[in-house]
């Protein structure tokens, strides 16, 4: 399989990221505000060129899900993406991921299971109780959101296929549609975009198949029509718009670990002593709280390490980032 580096860039080319990020967004919003005094009502709004999410969904609040820092608002969170399929910058998927098709829409499991499956999406829908999980999510970058997700565990999901003893890890396979995703002639991965856990990982409660956000189902933009949430990892293992998940007996290789292994482990973790080959993980910003809101510490496994501490125990984390 070929392997597709990022160019090399000097860190001293770099600009530090809390200056590019308050200096884009700073930009982008001076130019709408001045755009709009000038056009006045000829200028759509954002949501005039996002994809608006879907119809609602009806899962219901669990509580011990649910963090109690402020909700990111919901512009934000609709609004400010990594999702390179569109593009690199963080609107293009608002701006871009209109294009996708989402339906019809199937998930492929097979692999080391007795019984291989493929759902459509309202089958997926159906098949176990809907819920709304509020969970903080962390950018490698060093931003955060807090976001209501809707769905289910995963682990409802895998129990249907019967996982076989050989079954160590779950991969996860995301779409690939050349004429509805500009970003992938960039040729930045290898497509299709590919993420992994290990099977205690995946089975863990924490980990949320995803079809909602704010009540209403996926904008494309957030990994419509179906995605997981694996709120104690940075955000890039959490896969948008899946159409496959193979279940194996060893460790995959995923895809931004193909590309720059020494900064994207397979684990990633949430782990403020261990620092990103360009940037420090210990503190953050939550995206919305302005630009000169002081950063935060970063809590271990994102502040769930009550939950998930256990699943690590006497590995060696720096080796395992």
């Amino acid at each position: 399989m070929p392997r597709f580096k990022p160019p090399l860039i000097p860190s001293s080319e770099i600009t530090p990221e809390p200056v590019w990020e308050s200096r884009r967004t700073w930009m982008k919003r001076a130019a709408q505000g001045a755009l709009a005094v000038g056009a006045g009502s000829l200028l759509p709004g954002r949501a005039a060129w996002a994809q608006p999410a879907e119809g609602p969904l009806a899962g219901v609040p669990n509580p011990r899900y649910r963090v109690d820092d402020a909700l990111t608002a919901e512009e934000d969170v609709i609004g400010y993406n990594n999702f390179y399929e569109f593009g690199t910058g963080k609107s293009d998927p608002m701006e871009y991921a209109g294009r996708m098709q989402t339906r019809p829409w199937t998930l492929r499991i097979d692999g080391e299971v007795e019984k291989p499956m493929t759902f459509d999406i309202e089958g997926l829908l159906k098949l176990a109780p809907m819920e709304e999980r509020v969970y903080r999510l962390r950018c490698v970058e060093a931003w955060s959101m807090v976001i209501p997700w809707e769905g289910y565990p995963l682990a409802a999901l895998l129990g249907r296929v019967q996982p076989t003893s050989k079954a160590k890890y779950v991969q996860f396979i995301t779409a690939v549609q050349p004429e509805h995703m500009p970003g992938l002639g960039a040729r930045i991965i290898n497509w299709p975009y590919r993420e992994g856990l290990r099977m205690d990982e995946a089975l863990h409660p924490l980990t949320l198949l995803v079809f909602g956000v704010y009540g209403k189902r996926l904008p494309n933009q957030n990994g419509a029509p179906v995605r997981v949430a694996i709120p104690w990892k940075y955000g890039f293992k959490s896969g948008k718009s899946i159409v496959g998940i193979r279940l194996l007996e060893k460790q995959p290789l995923t895809s931004w670990s193909e590309v720059a292994p020494n900064e994207y482990g397979f684990y990633a973790n949430v782990n403020p002593a261990v620092p990103h080959p360009r940037w420090s993980q210990a503190t953050e910003r939550r995206i919305g709280s302005g630009f000169f809101a002081p950063r935060v510490p970063t809590l271990m496994y994102n502040g769930y390490a009550e939950q998930v501490a256990g699943l690590y125990a006497g590995m060696d984390l720096r080796a395992n980032y």
